[in-house]
């Protein structure tokens, strides 16, 4: 799809709109004021990068944020947001199990929709630690480690939305299985919910407030945007959703 189709938005002004979403999301839910210290970890495709343009809000709204990074890629959209994180003297750490006894709330900004198969190295290991760990976890679009049932695919700008047309409201069709992934307290779905994560009952969010309205007309879904008006990039659709 072209950048025309889409809005003209380029993947780079998704990635921070997501970010930005998540981000207040997260500020909306869990106040500096009680939960100064945040865990962002991150994986190495566009949801990571959703999590460091997240991690670089959070730090400008206060909070005392530590990246975990561990699969950094050399494109340089995400060489950029680390080099904006470094500026901002926001730490990347090698081994989380330090970070996490003084963690408040931990970003799942690891895996995507995309997810398949098998946990990877090191997020094999690093899945199970940060639901060992007991602190609240926000995770980004679909928790990570969830085998997601798939859809219709539909490329937006780079990323795709799993939809199916026919289901009310153009979301949910078939139940996500989240066997050993994370289990989150926060969910903050971006564009869509995506199919498979009607099984979560926690607070849950909708994020990035950017698909043309024709767009959403065409590919049969509708959002709460027209009835939330004002600045934010994120709106509470806990009680919404009607599953």
């Amino acid at each position: 799809m072209s950048q025309e189709d889409g809005g003209g938005f380029s993947l780079d002004q998704l990635m921070e709109l997501a970010g930005l979403s998540v981000a207040q999301a997260i500020c909306s839910t869990y106040p500096v004021k009680t939960h100064k210290n945040i865990l962002v970890v991150a994986g190495g495709g566009n949801n990571g990068g959703d999590g460091l343009v997240a991690a670089r809000h959070l730090c400008h709204f206060g909070y005392a944020v530590t990246v975990y990074y561990p699969k950094p890629t050399d494109k340089p959209i995400y060489k950029g947001l680390q080099t904006q994180l470094r500026a901002l003297q926001v730490p990347f750490v090698d081994e989380i199990t330090n970070v996490l006894k003084i963690s408040d709330v931990i970003v799942d900004a690891i895996f995507g929709f995309g997810f398949s198969g098998s946990l990877r190295a090191p997020f094999d290991t690093i899945i199970p630690q940060l639901i060992k760990s007991g602190v609240p976890i926000a995770c980004v679009d679909v928790p990570s480690g969830w085998d997601v049932a798939k859809g219709r695919q539909i490329n937006y700008q780079s990323r795709q939305v799993l939809l199916k047309l026919t289901d009310v409201a153009g979301m949910f069709c078939a139940k996500g299985d989240p066997g050993d992934g994370i289990k989150p307290d926060l969910l903050i779905s971006l564009s869509v919910p995506k199919r498979g994560v009607e099984s979560f009952k926690g607070k849950h969010f909708l994020g990035g407030r950017f698909v043309p309205p024709d767009l959403a007309k065409e590919l049969g879904f509708s959002t709460p945007w027209s009835s939330h008006p004002g600045m934010q990039q994120c709106v509470d659709i806990t009680s919404w959703l009607k599953l």
